[in-house]
């Protein structure tokens, strides 16, 4: 079964978690542990401290006694030299079991009894020492014959017999603890390692699968990656051929259009000349230069590699110099000069434009200049803001007003024509002649 992103991320979450809160247990234990050794520790400390101070007032006291029963028994004071000492010591090491026994309660009666044992055992050496150095010999041994300050020395023997007894068990209980201490901190480590291993483990394993997958997963989008490839080159090399047949098609639909109506304007030449009417002589000659006007936008783009746009530098000039050689042949004097910028207009406009300039052209030429001679200019420039401008201005008789001259056809094709430019066409006045403006938008153009 695949591992998911999110069972990678669950999981790992989940054993990170595991071992984080292992790792917090071991710290606790550990901690707690040492605190327990360290209390431990000090129970021993205090323990031994205790030990040595009743072992070491034991000593002093027998020591000062001793000293005592050499000199009552010699008279000699050389026995007295460690008295002094050994009375110091264990008042001091009574001062020391006072202070380490204070915080027991069970022990404040045991250590005032202890007290006063001790005090009274040195005041009864004090006494007889000071009877023999007085030379009352029979007072100070009738004083030790008493047996008083043996039994004395016998009840301190066994209060610190006691303190000795209970301290060596504090010693036994504070080692036994140390030991289940450590113990308990052996097996925490060894088990908190052996869990932390086991995550470490897991995370490993779910990581290194959840690898293998994604480099399977890598290796087969790789291979897809690959054939897909494999498929977009031969889809866009059927493509090309498709888009190369169907240039090829468009090609020779306009070079047929083209040749149909070059046709048509030659059977409309052939009928004209059966004419005597010059009128209609005259509309035939219209309609031949709009049909030429059409065919020449499929001459164009039949030569063409592109059939979405025309070059107007080239079609316009091809338009003009048609009609000033048609003019020229039905007699007409005038003649015509053209500055076309090279420009690109989509098909559709290209024709409707093309339709424009001839019938403007045309009608410059048949009623600027009634005796047949003149002047007709053509312009075409771009302007600001994707804007194009054409003028067809002459110097001949000028306008009457909005008078419609003939038979108002060509106006109302410019009219018709130019609104599918989203244009109108204005004639303005000049002195002489009259210049048709025509301002249209050159997003036709593609």
């Amino acid at each position: 079964m695949p591992i998911s992103s999110s069972f990678v991320v669950r999981s790992t979450i989940l054993l990170l978690g595991v071992g984080f809160l292992t790792l917090f247990g071991i710290v606790a234990t550990t901690i707690w542990l040492g605190e327990r050794a360290q209390h431990s520790f000090n129970e021993v400390i205090e323990a031994r401290e205790t030990r040595t101070a009743a072992v070491e007032l034991r000593a002093a006291l027998q020591t000062a006694e001793s000293s005592q029963r050499g000199f009552i028994i010699t008279g000699n004071e050389i026995y007295l030299a460690p008295y002094d000492n050994a009375k110091s010591q264990s008042l001091r090491r009574l001062e020391t079991l006072t202070r380490l026994l204070a915080r027991n309660a069970d022990a404040v009666a045991l250590l005032k009894r202890l007290s006063e044992a001790a005090n009274e055992k040195l005041k009864e050496l004090d006494d007889t020492i000071a009877l023999k150095g007085a030379m009352r010999d029979q007072d100070a041994l009738a004083m030790m014959q008493t047996n008083r300050g043996k039994a004395v020395m016998d009840e301190i023997n066994l209060f610190l017999s006691g303190i000795i007894l209970r301290t060596d068990e504090r010693l036994t209980e504070a080692v036994s603890e140390q030991r289940t201490n450590a113990g308990w901190l052996r097996w925490v480590s060894i088990l908190g390692g052996l869990l932390i291993v086991g995550v470490v483990g897991g995370v490993t394993l779910v990581t290194l699968q959840y690898a293998r997958e994604i480099a399977v997963a890598r290796d087969q989008l790789n291979s897809l990656n690959a054939s897909l490839e494999e498929r977009v080159k031969l889809r866009t090399a059927d493509l090309a051929r498709a888009r190369d047949r169907a240039e090829v098609l468009v090609q020779e639909v306009n070079h047929r259009v083209a040749n149909s109506l070059a046709m048509v304007i030659s059977m409309m030449q052939l009928q004209a000349r059966t004419l005597s009417d010059q009128s209609a002589k005259n509309a035939f000659a219209e309609v031949e230069a709009r049909i030429y006007a059409i065919a020449t936008v499929h001459k164009r783009l039949y030569s063409s590699k592109d059939a979405r746009v025309v070059d107007l530098d080239e079609y316009l000039a091809a338009i003009l110099d048609h009609l000033e050689v048609t003019m020229r042949n039905e007699g007409k004097g005038a003649s015509l000069r053209y500055t076309i910028e090279p420009l690109k207009l989509s098909t559709d406009a290209s024709v409707n434009l093309g339709v424009v300039v001839t019938e403007l052209v045309t009608n410059a030429f048949k009623y600027a200049y009634p005796n047949g001679n003149g002047e007709v200019r053509v312009r075409l420039a771009s302007l600001p803001e994707s804007k194009v401008e054409l003028t067809v201005e002459d110097d001949g008789v000028g306008r009457s007003g909005d008078a419609v001259k003939g038979t108002g056809l060509g106006t109302r094709i410019v009219q018709a024509m130019a609104s599918s430019l989203e244009a109108t066409v204005e004639y303005l006045a000049r002195t002489p002649g009259t210049t048709a403006r025509l301002i249209f938008p050159l997003k036709q153009a593609a």
